[in-house]
């Protein structure tokens, strides 16, 4: 299932406004992706220094988009990013080996925190 068919079935009227919140560890990949989204040019991305926010128009909704930097002192803060959120994407750079098992470990304790968090299935 893909992110819009998710979002159509989240939200009754398409041109409501939806909140993305992506996470994941430093260098993972959430600034390219917003940039894809927002159709910029990917070929030189700089570290994210807090966050970037981004609204992207697609198939009839309006992604307002939040790209939280990743690096180990950021990470702490990250909840304070969740109220409001309707949709959160952890970014995982499967072809840096050598940090699966702490992205594995931030992945259960962002999970752990959001628990508590209403979610829609």
């Amino acid at each position: 299932m893909g992110l819009l068919s998710i979002l159509r079935r989240l939200k009754q009227a398409p041109e409501q406004e939806v909140r993305l919140l992506l996470l994941g560890l430093d260098n993972s990949g959430k600034t390219t992706i917003l940039k894809q989204l927002s159709a910029e040019d990917i070929t030189n991305i700089t570290p994210t220094q807090g966050f970037n926010i981004k609204s992207v128009q697609s198939s009839g909704f309006k992604l307002n988009v939040w790209d939280i930097g990743g690096q180990r002192r950021i990470r702490p803060y990250w909840n304070a990013y969740y109220e409001n959120t309707d949709v959160l994407i952890y970014v995982i750079d499967s072809s840096d080996r050598k940090r699966l098992e702490e992205t594995e470990k931030q992945l259960f304790e962002l999970l752990e925190r959001t628990d508590s968090l209403q979610c829609h299935s």
